[in-house]
């Protein structure tokens, strides 16, 4: 199992990093510019052991997916600002709605098979999920990320899954703990990626 956190840091994601450290669990957090207040736990992500990689700097569709120069520019944006934070330099990133959203069509039509193209080419690796935690919108309780979670877990496959540290997402916090032990007992490893 992948636990992947998208759109952090946030107010929850110190206390996410105190549950994976408990069970001894690592994981990858793609995170945003959301505060320069919030850039330590961007640090101590990396200083314990999990994987910081990039996400957008902006997430605003409109803006990234106007054009392709357009989204090279927010993410060398959020690239420059984790270097500057943790010192090394992340070449691994998961597009804001994922490598085929449809979101991005909108803004400029198949932009999306340009750019999975074209980051692979300047050397980055991207990686979208298998196992949708609901936290962003349908899940509106512990137990239903709970339930999303552990219901699309499959033995017979690495387990990419997609949880959110932003604002207020209480939700996956309290659920965090549920769904590490339910992995350990059932016989997965936790890994980042």
């Amino acid at each position: 199992i992948y636990l992947t956190f998208d759109d952090g840091p946030g107010p929850y994601t110190g206390k996410l990093l105190n549950i994976l450290d408990e069970y001894d669990v690592k994981a990858t957090f793609f995170v945003i510019n959301k505060s320069s207040n919030l850039d330590y736990l961007i640090k101590q992500e990396h200083n314990e052991g999990h994987t910081v990689a990039l996400h957008s700097y902006t997430h605003n569709y409109k803006t990234i997916y106007s054009s392709s120069q357009a989204y090279f520019d927010d993410l060398n944006k959020i690239s420059n600002k984790v270097k500057s934070i943790i010192g090394i330099e992340s070449k691994i990133i998961r597009f804001p709605g994922g490598a085929s959203n449809t979101v991005s069509r909108n803004y400029s039509k198949g932009i999306m098979t340009y750019l999975t193209n074209e980051v692979v080419a300047r050397g980055y690796h991207y990686f979208d999920w298998n196992v949708g935690s609901g936290d962003a919108g349908g899940s509106n309780t512990k137990e239903e990320v709970y339930r999303s979670v552990v219901n699309g877990l499959n033995p017979n496959r690495a387990n990419v899954v997609l949880m959110h540290d932003f604002e207020n997402n209480y939700y996956t916090l309290n659920a965090l703990e549920d769904i590490i032990r339910y992995g350990k007992e059932n016989g997965y490893q936790f890994l980042n990626i």
